[in-house]
């Protein structure tokens, strides 16, 4: 289901009423096309953080950095070292690693695939679609469900919180929604950060501009994460750790690497509330589907009537719509 495209049920339900005039639909579209002065400036206002780093990396301060990370280096790999040391030893004594870790079936007798062995965190020995035999898939798999865990956690929180602080009233946004805001892009609305009239950037411009403007500031990132964690050492940054745990200053700013024991099950607890946050926003995908409300919404619809307001009360009620839109259609071809 697209982001930024209304569910089918809700065309149904709030737009069949309603024709739209031919000019506010052209206007609409033209909310696609964008000038070359906006799209000159989104190229190089995303080019300015590759600009930036580059041009640090080759200036005389960026020698300097990169002179002083090299001092301390074979420290750094030092202290590194040890800590991966104690990290490997906390988790032969963790409960959430090695044989002896919990399954996802629990205490019920289950032949579990010999290939996960508990080194991973989260490793509850299911893969019933055994996609995970090769060794490199394996880790391949595991980094891209990390990957996508942390996008869906903070997706998850920009979904819920502009919602919660429109209810209460603390923000009024003009779409707190979270599959709206797309929806309204589409529609040429502009939006305002947190409801303060006249501030936007992005919020102003065309879906196009803002599609270009995320796509190439994403590809820094992304670049990045492609090179390693080598990436940032000609800015003289080291980082101790492995491309899923960076660690170092600008990734572990509170140093909780320093406690072997605690961060072996963060990491449990980090992809526990990753996969949580997936099958959330599974809930939501369907939620909007079926009810066109935002997640918050339906809690206290549903917390207001839990009888009348759920899964299976939505499904017959739009099985009902349908057959009522069907029967219409028969009793009009009849009486034609």
């Amino acid at each position: 289901m697209s982001l930024v495209c209304p569910p089918p049920s809700l065309l149904r339900r709030h737009c069949a009423a309603q024709s739209l005039p031919s000019h506010h639909v052209a206007n609409s579209f033209s909310r696609f096309k964008a000038s070359w002065q906006e799209v000159a400036g989104v190229l190089v206002l995303s080019a300015i953080p590759f600009t930036a780093v580059k041009a640090i990396a080759n200036s005389p301060l960026g020698e300097e950095l990169q002179r002083r990370m090299a001092e301390k280096k074979k420290l750094y790999e030092d202290n590194s070292a040890k800590l991966k040391a104690l990290s490997d030893k906390a988790r032969t004594e963790s409960m959430w690693y090695g044989d002896d870790r919990p399954r996802w079936l629990g205490p019920i007798s289950y032949d579990y695939p010999a290939y996960l062995n508990g080194e991973l965190p989260g490793d509850y020995g299911f893969d019933i679609a055994g996609l995970s035999q090769d060794p490199v898939a394996l880790h391949k798999y595991f980094n891209f469900e990390i990957l996508h865990a942390r996008w869906a956690m903070l997706a998850a929180l920009g979904a819920l919180i502009p919602e919660i602080l429109d209810l209460v009233g603390a923000f009024h946004f003009v779409e707190p929604v979270w599959w709206r805001v797309g929806y309204s892009k589409l529609k040429g609305d502009t939006l305002d950060y947190l409801g303060i009239p006249g501030l936007h950037v992005a919020g102003s411009q065309g879906v196009i501009i803002i599609a270009i403007c995320q796509a190439l500031l994403m590809v820094g990132p992304e670049y990045a994460r492609y090179c390693g964690i080598e990436a940032l050492e000609p800015l003289g940054i080291y980082l101790p750790g492995d491309i899923n745990y960076p660690g170092g200053a600008l990734f572990d700013p509170l140093n909780l690497s320093n406690d072997p024991d605690s961060i072996e099950e963060l990491k449990v607890k980090e992809i526990k509330n990753g996969r949580l946050a997936m099958l959330a926003w599974l809930g939501f995908y369907t939620q909007a589907a079926l009810t066109g409300k935002g997640p918050i919404q339906n809690l206290l619809d549903h917390i207001a009537d839990p009888f009348h307001n759920n899964l299976l009360s939505t499904i017959k009620s739009l099985v009902l719509e349908r057959q009522n839109t069907e029967g219409r259609k028969n009793m009009k071809s009849k009486e034609d």
